[in-house]
């Protein structure tokens, strides 16, 4: 039987690749539902390609226009809206939901699969930035494996295969640094959303190579490592690699280092994900060491102060993570529309995490006032 696989966010960079994966390896995954948010076009050329028994337009005003281009194929249930993605991941053919959604919107549909006894393969960080205690609590109540999909989460997660009764010391997070590495702070002071989206190594999304520029990504890729492995924040090291070859490696307490090594290619840590424990063939290019040298520095936490900010809501716990990613949300769109600059980002999220209301021991509903009420602090704030 072929694994019957659901992407949440198909037509995104994550969700592409994917399915090239699928294609590779048709003989042992088959697509069951495809998911966008707006891209109506690709979502119809995705369903008219792999032939999933449904497909979902989170944007229900793009609903009818779906409907349309599916005209022709009405063996391929329709649906739209929030609740749609929320029921889909349910059905009880799926063995895996690959979510790939972008931000605090992939949270609901990862709560209702994780219930559903779906196995996850988590590529929305957010979701454990956001409620990371709450999604691990859900994913042991119900016996849900999470699989991590991010290169450098699945590079720790392969580093710990065969390390089962071994503690962690240590965490080494690597990071590209993004295009603004080099920069003075005088010269990030005015770079364009043009400088911010060439980045050096990767092709993602709008929305992760801003954060990925402003370093916010690996603040939340810190907060998810915590959940994901079980340790501390301070065992969590990040280290600038512009090559992006060494995934991200872990330490244990003789000293050893294990670490993850490959070309950057999203196609390894999803295929993985859909494989494991066993690794398949995957074709492209190789890792030759040869060709590239290995470089590590250590970040500059006064000119990337989103990767500080990050650390600071993990030390603070409870809803500050959900405030931060919810403000982050606000000014990553506010950046690409040319409504803030590029430090003003950070001002945001800092006085965002001033004045939002802080609960320790939230709830899922206090999650979804938190993430509310942050973004409306963080929209007024930009609109001064």
């Amino acid at each position: 039987m072929k694994k019957q696989i659901a992407i949440l966010g198909s037509t995104g960079s994550i969700g592409t690749q994917a399915l090239e994966v699928i294609e590779e390896h048709s003989d042992l995954y088959e697509v069951y539902c495809l998911t966008a948010n707006n891209k109506v076009e690709l979502l119809a050329e995705q369903a008219h390609k792999f032939n999933p028994a449904a497909i979902v337009i989170a944007n229900e005003q793009r609903y009818d226009e779906l409907k349309r281009l599916m005209s022709d194929r009405p063996d391929i249930k329709v649906y739209a809206g929030k609740q749609a993605l929320d029921d889909i991941v349910e059905a009880a053919p799926i063995n895996m939901v690959l979510t790939a959604m972008v931000g605090f919107a992939g949270l609901s549909p990862t709560i209702h699969a994780i219930k559903a006894g779906k196995t996850i393969a988590l590529a929305n960080k957010e979701t454990l930035v956001v409620a990371g205690e709450l999604i691990l609590a859900l994913a042991q109540q119900y016996h849900t494996p999470i699989l991590p999909v991010d290169s450098e989460h699945s590079a720790i997660f392969q580093s710990l295969v065969g390390e089962d009764q071994n503690p962690i010391e240590k965490i080494l997070l690597t990071a590209s640094g993004g295009p603004f590495r080099l920069k003075t702070m005088e010269e990030i002071a005015h770079v364009t959303k043009a400088d911010a989206l060439k980045h050096p190594t990767w092709d993602m999304g709008a929305k992760i190579t801003i954060d990925s520029a402003s370093m916010m990504n690996k603040g939340f890729e810190v907060i998810e490592a915590k959940w994901l492995f079980g340790v501390d924040a301070k065992q969590i090291q990040v280290l600038v690699h512009p090559q992006s070859i060494v995934h991200s490696a872990v330490q244990f307490q003789d000293g050893s280092v294990k670490a993850q090594l490959g070309v950057p290619d999203m196609r390894l840590p999803i295929q993985y994900a859909f494989s494991f424990p066993q690794r398949l063939h995957l074709s492209g290019e190789r890792l030759d060491l040869f060709k590239h040298p290995l470089e590590f520095f250590e970040p500059d936490l006064k000119k990337f102060r989103c990767l500080a900010m990050a650390y600071e809501a993990i030390d603070k716990g409870g809803n500050m993570p959900c405030i931060v990613n919810a403000a982050n949300e606000i000014v990553n769109r506010g950046f690409l529309e040319d409504k803030c600059g590029f430090l003003q980002m950070g001002d945001i999220i800092a006085e965002t995490m001033q004045r939002a209301t802080f609960d320790k021991n939230p709830t899922y509903e206090t999650y979804i006032a938190t993430d509310a009420e942050a973004r409306r602090i963080a929209s007024e704030l930009m609109s001064k």
